[in-house]
């Protein structure tokens, strides 16, 4: 019998066209967003924001941001029931981990008067911060270990997924200045379901290289 986790990654594949006609129902978004909220990172570091496109407008200004180039992607801005921006902070600093260490006095997992110890962690930030302030190789690789807990998430939901690289990252900085507040977009995620007539990928059998081409127990 085939383990529920193994299931779910085994039926999880890349929506090529969606059915703009159905939307996600808003009891698994919640739990959709609540499982990206918890999504793990270097010294919990959260460097993130998830940047939701779920009304016309916001989906005109995503459809728009393809007007220069990878124009394939643009039918998911209006098709999918949302796209999420997965956008890093490009200059990570102590203030912005004295929320990370002040959130942790508030839930109780750091003592106040330890407050000033807590900050220790922040050394492996500066570890990843070259001479001009730029963190973004490091903060974007904490981006991505949130949008692969997306996709598991989304696999245990029942719901599809496109995950786009061929985004124009500087037009999508231009058209959501306001949203973005400084941060990167280089990756978004369309997600809802697959157009049963026109979705060339579903019937496709999986297909991934051999564990023993990729895995070794030592």
């Amino acid at each position: 019998m085939t383990h529920p986790i193994i299931a779910d990654l085994e039926q999880r594949y890349t929506a090529k066209r969606c059915d703009a006609t159905k939307r996600i129902p808003q009891e698994q978004l919640d739990v959709l967003y609540e499982a990206m909220r918890l999504s793990a990172s270097s010294i919990n570091s959260q460097p993130w924001k998830f940047i939701v496109l779920d009304s016309d407008e916001a989906k005109q200004r995503m459809h728009d941001s393809f007007a220069n180039k990878f124009q394939f992607n643009q039918p998911h801005a209006k098709a999918a029931s949302q796209v999420i921006l997965f956008a890093y902070n490009p200059s990570y600093k102590r203030e912005d981990y004295a929320k990370v260490v002040d959130k942790g006095i508030e839930d109780k997992r750091t003592k106040p008067e330890e407050r000033e110890q807590a900050f220790a962690g922040f050394a492996f930030a500066e570890l990843n911060t070259d001479e001009n302030g730029d963190t973004s190789n490091w903060t974007k690789a904490q981006t991505y270990l949130a949008l692969g807990n997306t996709l598991h998430v989304l696999a245990r939901l029942g719901i599809d997924s496109t995950t786009m690289e061929g985004i124009d990252s500087e037009l999508i900085g231009e058209l959501f200045k306001e949203e973005l507040g400084g941060y990167v977009c280089e990756v978004a995620l369309a997600i809802g379901y697959h157009d049963q007539a026109d979705d060339y990928n579903k019937p496709l059998p999986k297909s991934r290289l051999a564990a023993e081409q990729v895995l070794q127990v030592l």
